[in-house]
């Protein structure tokens, strides 16, 4: 993301600031606009990122299946194209997979029955090993299925499946070595931001010696193993899709300094701050901490803070590939035209996109505007049972 998008999506966002409930007519107005950025063409990506960052995000899981995948550039009329392996039980990571998902019934809605349950960490399983098996440079670690039970409840198995396939091979390509060594690099930026924000804070802090394994946790699992909250997560998702894959440690220095004034109250002593520190508070103003996160990026970006870092660590996969990925994503089709393509190319009789005429084109477009023009509008009907 870059500093100017930021910058854009903040204003909107402080705005919005005040703690009464958003006005209906501002979440429709919304809707709108995300639908409206879904259906140009190309799909305005620029837009969707700020929809994505300002306050309340992408506002309910039926928008975040449709704007997720656009934020990672997948074809979701061509995601059951790469084949599945058959038998998952083989791969190296497969016992401890089991393991971990056995362990994680507390990521699942209360009340939800055991067999519905069973069902759903079974699809689990699934989708962490198809990933691993696909990318046999990746390794598994404990956290990685605490992100992809997030993406399963939020847009299912098999989109969760494609969008756990291009997060592993660039926002999670640090933490799936054989090593700690690059996501040690990513975690020794929280220190030099901190000190940009408070130079008394980060100085009790290097002074107790308490490092950065406390954040650990926050920057592995995209915070989804340390928060109850499931609307609290899949908000700061739509926070990170958006953005560069540091963010989540610039939320973490905006953690941090919120938390200034209870930090310098502890003893300064390792144990006790970290102790302080790991203990994330559950009711944190992640909308105000957002904001910060962004102001913190765009006043220190990471080009200027990897000079202040400790590089003695092997250096980043996941940022030094994110501009060519960002590239990548910016020129899509919207999803009608998509799905248009794609049945056209079965029948032999549309052969090409790019080869049509411009009339053909025209029309298709008209016909994806007056289909999602019907679609919005019932969205926009009952927007009201979308926003929690």
């Amino acid at each position: 993301m870059k500093a100017s998008n930021f910058q854009s999506s903040k204003a909107q966002a402080a705005s919005n600031l005040p703690t009464t409930p958003q006005k209906e007519s501002e979440k429709k107005a919304k809707l709108a606009a995300i639908y409206q950025a879904l259906n140009s063409d190309p799909v305005d990506i620029a837009a969707l990122r700020k929809h994505a960052i300002s306050k309340g995000g992408l506002l309910n899981d039926e928008v975040r299946r449709k704007v997720w995948p656009k934020l990672l550039n997948i074809n979701v009329h061509d995601q059951h194209k790469k084949k599945l392996a058959p038998d998952i039980t083989k791969h190296r990571d497969y016992n401890q997979v089991i393991l971990d998902v056995n362990r994680s019934l507390k990521r699942f809605p209360r009340g939800m029955k055991d067999d519905q349950r069973e069902v759903l960490q079974e699809q689990l399983t699934n989708i962490i090993v198809q990933v691993l098996i696909r990318h046999k440079q990746l390794h598994y670690y404990q956290g990685y299925h605490d992100i992809c039970v997030t993406f399963l409840l939020a847009v299912g198995k098999d989109m969760a499946l494609s969008i756990m396939d291009v997060l592993s091979i660039h926002h999670f390509r640090d933490f799936m070595d054989s090593t700690m060594d690059r996501t040690k690099h990513m975690l020794n930026y929280l220190f030099p931001i901190i000190r940009k924000g408070s130079p008394v804070l980060h100085d009790f802090m290097q002074k107790s010696e308490v490092g950065t394994v406390f954040a650990l946790a926050w920057l592995i699992t995209w915070y989804g193993h340390v928060l109850n909250d499931y609307k609290s997560i899949v908000r700061l998702y739509d926070f990170f899709l958006a953005c560069h894959p540091l963010m989540p440690v610039y939320l973490a220095a905006a953690i941090v300094l919120y938390r200034e004034k209870g930090v310098l109250e502890q003893d300064c002593e390792m144990v006790y701050v970290h102790s302080f520190l790991s203990k994330i508070p559950q009711d944190l103003p992640f909308e105000h901490l957002i904001i910060k996160a962004g102001d913190l990026f765009v006043q220190y970006p990471p080009s200027e803070m990897a000079k202040e870092a400790r590089l003695q660590y092997k250096q980043s996969t996941t940022i030094s590939k994110h501009g060519d990925f960002e590239s990548a994503v910016e020129h899509q089709r919207p999803d009608a035209i998509l799905q248009l393509m794609r049945e056209q190319s079965r029948r032999n009789s549309f052969p090409s996109f790019r080869t049509q005429s411009s009339r053909a084109v025209k029309v298709a477009v008209w016909a994806l505007s007056t289909a999602v023009g019907v679609a919005a509008l019932a969205v926009l009907n009952t927007a009201a049972e979308f926003w929690v």
